[in-house]
């Protein structure tokens, strides 16, 4: 066994640990009131159960120098806790069961003993005995309060259920109770109700031995100013710790307060989708907005609602509908209702009145005096046009077979905003009238009223002048009499009238419809006194037709050859051709036209009146246009006209010198210039052969104005003479070019026949019209042949170069029997 060696010291420490156990066990079991009085002069230190607690003790030394030697602590004179300030390890610490983990001494000044996870059996007299080297021992006393926590505050309410953050939602007027319940503490604690920073209730701390504390939260009658209001409940003993709190908030029900319907900046318009606003103010939740039209819930409309901050008091609601207005709806009552879901009698409403806009509705009618089966041409006729609009309509027209009519009083025709009068109606007037109102929503237009007027009948238009007709001896031809009047006429009547004189026609030689007022005669002329003027007459409820319609049965021969035939539009490999077709024999006609090259066909076509357009003709190419027609009779003469298709070179050159002002154009002027002078010097040598030869025959201007009104009116031809192109030079009949022999005049129909420049290329040309063209006696359908220009030779030469002209213009005179080139 291993001896142990103790020092004085040591000894003498254990020896006062002995004596002061049986000090604490005299303590221990001595009368209470001597360890009462005992704890009058100590330390007075408080801790939170489950908390720290820190018992002082002074360990300095009153004699310099000095060493600890021994720190006891005793717990009601037990010791549980000592130090051994000779020891440097763990060694010096030491405690008993109670204290074992949760106590530890702490030297360094101020030394104390530090005591965690307090309990309640902690609670008692503690006394620190401090042992010195050379000091004697010093005690001290330090009593120990631990303070028992409440539990956490619950709030119940008047049911005694649990409130956890939110009380409610109570009804607005409705009254309200809740209690706050702690249980536990010790001391027992203090109970207070607070709103905001200001207590309400408070209950003072009260042990009666049930542990359990209660205080109330009363309000008699809930308003507006109670809506999210913030109550809480504290529990407090100690002012260690802040007091242990509960919190609620109080929900209420609350009744809209306002409602109304927002103004709008436009009208509402019949047919159009609007949307309508109505605002609530005040309901919690928010309010149930709906929109009744004449005491009616509007089902099909589209309500938006969009809700304010919940924490916005006000707690507005808008409600936005989304409706289309009809007609019918006019001066109703809309109305916007505001309710709340779970409160009685909370609705609230406001109502408008709808002032819808819409376009005018308008109604036509005839004279309430008039029959309108019975109105004869000469009658006075008056309508009345009916107009219901918002707002009023600012303009009324009126419409004849969609044609807008003006007031003119002088043609019988009184226009005003709601009636029209027609002063000895005629039978042009009668067909469909309208009105139309306008105002800023549109324009309202009637549903057409028909006017009938009763008329005689009359040969339709296009009947109007005499028809011929061509038929050949015993063949049937068909001959139709178009007529226009009212009511549509029913009876016809037929009469020839020839060299034998008039006679009326049988009945079964001809049908009628009645559906289109017209009559059909199947008539076969067999000998020649068959020929002569048919005339067909009808018959309606007016009386008989005055003048009949006339047509002149002629024997069927072959078409006349085109007239004027002219080219249009003509390009390097294209051009449209038109002529003036001739008689056509009284049968149906077809008109040909070929396009030769060289003795070879190049193209051709057919077309039921003279109008064609040839194309892939080639470019720079001569051609020989023949022209004629035929019918079931034969075929006619042949008409020929020469053109000569441009070079694609020229259009590349005009396109180029078209797209812009360079040197070209000023080479161009210069080169007109040259022209001008060229003519001015023929002129004067035109003039002064005309001085030494005073026989000529001259054309008289007044004649040759009237013959050009001629040509004019009976050529169609979009190329017509210009008074004013320089190109025309009258000239007399032994001027000539240099390569043509003279020939005696002939005095033929004055005509003057002039191709502008600008048409040169599309009217076509003769090339060469001597050489092709026999001399024959001139009548107006060869004059109208030798309508056109010879042959066109361009050449232009790019980049800078002069482009040259050189035209051959035909024109015919009086003083000339045959075509006449004249340089220019």
């Amino acid at each position: 066994m291993e001896c142990v060696h103790w020092s004085p010291t040591r000894v003498l420490a254990l020896w006062m640990l002995l004596i002061g156990s049986f000090n604490i066990a005299g303590l221990t079991h001595g009368p209470v009131p001597a360890a009462m009085a005992e704890s009058l002069d100590a330390a007075r230190v408080s801790a939170v159960s489950g908390g720290e607690a820190t018992l002082p003790c002074d360990t300095r030394s009153p004699q310099l120098p000095d060493a600890l030697l021994l720190v006891v602590w005793y717990k009601d004179d037990v010791p549980i806790y000592s130090y051994d300030g000779r020891v440097k390890d763990a060694k010096a610490h030491w405690a008993d069961d109670t204290l074992k983990g949760r106590a530890l001494w702490h030297s360094k000044a101020p030394s104390s003993l530090r005591i965690r996870d307090v309990v309640a059996t902690d609670r008692a007299l503690y006394r620190c005995r401090v042992d010195f080297k050379v000091s004697p021992t010093r005690n001290q006393k330090i009593v120990l309060d631990v303070v028992e926590l409440p539990e956490k505050p619950k709030i119940f309410d008047e049911l005694d259920k649990e409130v956890i953050g939110v009380a409610g939602p109570y009804r607005e007027d409705a009254s309200l109770k809740l209690t706050c319940v702690v249980s536990g503490g010790k001391p027992m604690p203090r109970l207070r109700w607070w709103r905001d920073d200001k207590v309400i209730a408070t209950l003072a701390p009260l042990d009666d031995g049930s542990r359990l504390s209660l205080l109330e939260l009363k309000i008699p009658k809930l308003t507006r100013d109670y809506l999210e209001a913030v109550y809480t409940c504290t529990a407090d003993n100690t002012p260690l710790v802040p007091p242990l709190r509960a919190n609620v908030q109080i929900q209420l029900y609350l009744r809209p307060l306002l409602v109304e319907i927002l103004a709008r900046e436009q009208p509402l318009s019949v047919g159009q989708e609007a949307e309508v606003s109505c605002r609530a103010v005040g309901a919690r939740p928010p309010a149930l907005v709906t929109w009744w039209l004449d005491g009616k819930q509007l089902t099909g409309a589209e309500t938006l609602t969009q809700n304010s901050d919940a924490a916005d008091p006000a707690n507005e609601t808008i409600s936005v509908l989304r409706w289309t207005p009809r007609m019918e709806h006019d001066r109703r009552a809309l109305t916007c209702r505001a309710a709340h879901a779970s409160l009685e009698h909370s609705a609230i409403e406001t109502t408008m009145s709808l002032n819808l806009h819409y376009m005018p509705i308008v109604s036509l009618e005839l004279g309430s005096k008039l029959n309108p089966n019975d109105i004869e041409e000469g009658d006075d006729v008056y309508f009345d046009c009916v107009v219901k609009a918002n707002p009023p309509a600012y303009k009324v027209v009126w419409e004849h077979n969609g044609q807008l009519m003006t007031h003119n009083q002088r043609a019988g025709v009184i226009a005003g905003s709601a009636h029209l009068a027609l002063q000895g109606v005629s039978r042009e007037q009668a067909g469909k009238y309208v009105c139309t109102a306008s105002n800023v929503e549109g324009d309202g237009k009637s549903s057409p009223v028909s006017l009938q007027v009763i008329y005689k009948p009359i040969c339709a238009t296009k009947t109007h002048s005499p028809l011929i007709v061509g038929a050949a001896l015993n063949e049937a031809v068909r001959v139709t009499c178009e007529v226009d009047g009212f009511p549509i006429p029913k009876n016809f009547q037929w009469t020839l009238n020839n060299s034998m004189g008039t006679q009326e026609l049988d009945a079964a030689k001809f049908t009628i419809e009645t559906h289109s007022g017209r009559s059909i005669l199947n008539f076969t002329p067999s000998t020649e006194a068959d020929y002569g003027s048919l005339a067909c007459r009808a018959t309606n409820l007016a009386g008989q037709q005055i003048e009949p319609c006339r047509y002149t049965v002629l024997p069927a021969v072959k078409p006349d050859p085109p007239l004027n035939c002219t080219a249009l539009n003509l390009t390097d490999d294209a051009v449209e051709l038109r002529c003036s077709a001739g008689y056509d024999g009284g049968l149906r006609t077809t008109y040909y036209v070929e396009a030769w090259a060289a003795g070879s066909l190049v193209a051709n076509s057919t077309a039921a009146s003279p109008l064609w357009r040839l194309r892939a003709l080639g470019a720079g190419r001569a051609l020989k246009m023949v022209f004629y027609a035929h019918n079931a009779r034969g075929r006619s003469e042949a008409v020929t006209l020469r053109i000569h298709t441009l070079s694609r070179l020229a259009l590349h050159t005009e396109a180029k010198s078209s797209s812009g002002w360079d040197m070209s154009w000023a080479l161009g002027s210069a080169a007109g210039l040259a022209g001008a002078l060229v003519l001015v010097l023929c002129l004067a040598l035109l003039l002064k052969k005309r001085t030494h030869r005073p026989m000529q025959y001259e054309a008289p201007l007044q004649s040759s104005k009237g013959y050009k009104g001629t040509i004019q009116s009976n050529n169609h031809s979009p190329i017509q003479p210009d008074d004013k192109n320089p190109d025309v030079v009258p000239l007399g009949k032994d001027f000539n070019c240099a390569r043509e022999a003279d020939r005696p005049p002939e005095p033929p129909p004055y005509g003057a026949v002039v191709s502008p420049p600008a048409a040169s290329r599309s009217s076509g040309s003769l090339h060469d019209a001597r050489a092709h063209t026999p001399h024959t006696p001139n009548t107006p359908a060869s004059d109208a042949q030798s309508i056109g220009t010879l042959a066109e030779d361009r050449r232009s030469v790019t980049s800078g170069t002069l482009s040259r002209r050189r035209e051959v213009v035909t024109t015919r005179t009086p003083l000339l029997a045959n075509a006449r080139e004249s340089c220019v």
